[in-house]
């Protein structure tokens, strides 16, 4: 066995990276404080770089154990650094922020749940190259001894424990890779918002997985191929089959998965590399987005264990919640809005996803100043699922300095509908949909929504009668006598509303 000799400023310093990241996870707990996290984030990740590359050539020693002929002396040796290689890592990082600079000018706040996605289905790509490489070169990684067998050919026998870490990583990184590019597909609108239910999906399912597992337990006596690429392949498979079944209702809950699926990937490759920074950053990660994923499954009263499971339990559509575009509806112009909100002691504005399309997030704050201007009283509710990942809606209404003591989840703001004079939704239907508290066929039954309907008047800015939200559902809100619809683009009307206002 080999043991690598710990550099203590090295040990100190990832120490710190890792009290960054706690602190950037505190940081971006809230809207107020997410600036002052994304800085700690920056300074423990160019900290754990620095530290990684300073020491990338570690010091090992080698013993001979009973029964092993080592290939290399016992004493301690030294490798000189290898500038060719620091050179070739440096202009990778300059790549990798070169295009990740790129992309997030880019890239449309529309798009963010998808940015999301994609890069979760690199981190768990990158998890599986590095197992892969390992497993090809493990004396390169410090987890193998080679072995001189009587006829004289050497071979690299991998540490036991160290397989266990590969064949771990290699799994969570391939399923995260695999569930993410069919997350990505998804909220790209490649593929259907509605699950897709193969036929004995759950014991496909649960065969695969147990196989992965049994494999990974044989993979600590047997380090043959088939084994390590057979846990690969089926990976690879079983994270496609996960994310299918799954519904665009929760596929805020898949995104928060995922992130934690890509940061267990992380922490398992972390112990390959004996890289303290990516165990601590990977464990981070992981637990915070299982918790995560955890609270909004409450919020949507949904299974944990059925969701991370592939919508265990999810059924085949049922015509619950089918469009009733047939049936009567008040339609009202951006004047007779303007007049209402005008009038009103209290605003309740309900953002979606219709308003994230739109961008529509800087000119609904301009209304909320002018409303405010004339003595209303402005709030904005969010909903935990609102939009296409979690804190969507937050993360638009900051971009719009919109004070973030106006804007309330929806336990905080839930029972002031009742006395609320207008509830301006904008673009967010499922999320105010009653069919989750009364449609026992509809596949957003159970899940929390925000009480729109009881206001007084319910203002609802939307594309068109014929269109339904992400699960595929209609909402019966746009046929109640109390409610107003005002068609068309959310930011246009909401400009013509600005301009009504004075």
């Amino acid at each position: 066995m080999d043991e690598l000799t710990v550099n203590p400023w090295a040990a100190l310093a990832y120490l710190v990276a890792g009290v960054c990241f706690v602190l950037a996870l505190r940081g971006l707990s809230s809207p107020a404080s997410s600036q002052r996290g994304n800085r700690f984030g920056i300074i423990g990740m160019t900290i754990a770089v620095v530290t990684t590359l300073v020491t990338h050539v570690p010091t090992v020693s080698f013993a001979v154990g009973s029964g092993w002929t080592l290939y290399a002396p016992a004493e301690s040796f030294t490798l000189p650094v290898d500038y060719v290689t620091i050179a070739e890592i440096l202009a990778a990082i300059a790549l990798g922020a070169a295009i990740g600079l790129t992309t997030a000018r880019r890239i449309a706040m529309t798009d963010m749940p998808q940015l999301v996605a994609a890069f979760h289905s690199l981190v768990g790509l990158a998890a599986v190259l590095v197992a892969c490489a390992a497993y090809l070169n493990p004396q390169a990684f410090g987890i193998a001894d080679l072995v001189v067998p009587l006829i004289g050919q050497s071979f690299a026998v991998i540490h036991p424990v160290s397989r266990i870490e590969m064949g771990l990583g290699v799994a969570i990184g391939a399923i995260t890779f695999s569930g993410s590019v069919i997350a990505f597909l998804k909220l790209n609108g490649n593929m259907g918002g509605k699950p897709i239910l193969l036929p004995f999906r759950h014991v496909i399912n649960l065969g695969i997985v147990a196989a992965i597992l049994l494999l990974i337990a044989y993979f600590t006596q047997d380090q043959s191929p088939w084994v390590f690429w057979s846990v690969t392949a089926l990976s690879f498979a079983i994270g496609f089959l996960l994310i299918v079944p799954i519904g665009g209702a929760d596929m805020p809950v898949v995104v928060s998965m995922l992130n934690s699926y890509s940061g267990w990937a992380a922490a398992a490759m972390g112990f390959t590399l004996h890289n303290t920074a990516m165990i601590i950053t990977g464990a981070l990660v992981g637990s915070s987005g299982a918790i995560l994923s955890y609270i909004m499954c409450r919020a949507m009263n949904r299974s944990f264990i059925s969701v991370i499971a592939g919508g265990f339990g999810a059924v085949a559509d049922t015509g619950g919640g089918a469009a009733k575009a047939d049936r009567p509806w008040k339609r009202g112009s951006a004047e007779d809005a303007a007049f209402l909100m005008s009038q009103a002691e209290q605003v309740v504005i309900v953002p979606g996803y219709g308003m994230a399309v739109s961008q529509a997030q800087h000119v609904l704050r301009e209304m909320g100043d002018k409303l405010r201007a004339e003595g209303v009283r402005v709030k904005y509710a969010i909903h935990p699922v609102a939009g296409r990942m979690p804190g969507h809606m937050n993360v638009l209404l900051a971009e719009a300095n919109v004070p973030y003591d106006e804007v309330f989840e929806l336990e905080d703001i839930n029972s002031e509908f009742a006395q609320t004079d207008v509830a301006f939704v904008i673009g967010a239907n499922d999320v105010t949909n009653p069919a989750a508290k009364t449609d026992k066929t509809s596949p957003i039954y159970g899940m929390p929504v925000l009480d729109v309907e009881k206001a007084k008047t319910v203002v609802f800015i939307k594309r068109s009668m014929g269109g339904v939200g992400y699960a595929g559902v209609d909402n019966d809100v746009f046929y109640m006598d109390n409610t107003m619809m005002l068609l068309g683009d959310a930011k246009k009307m909401t400009e013509e509303i600005v301009k009504a206002l004075g």
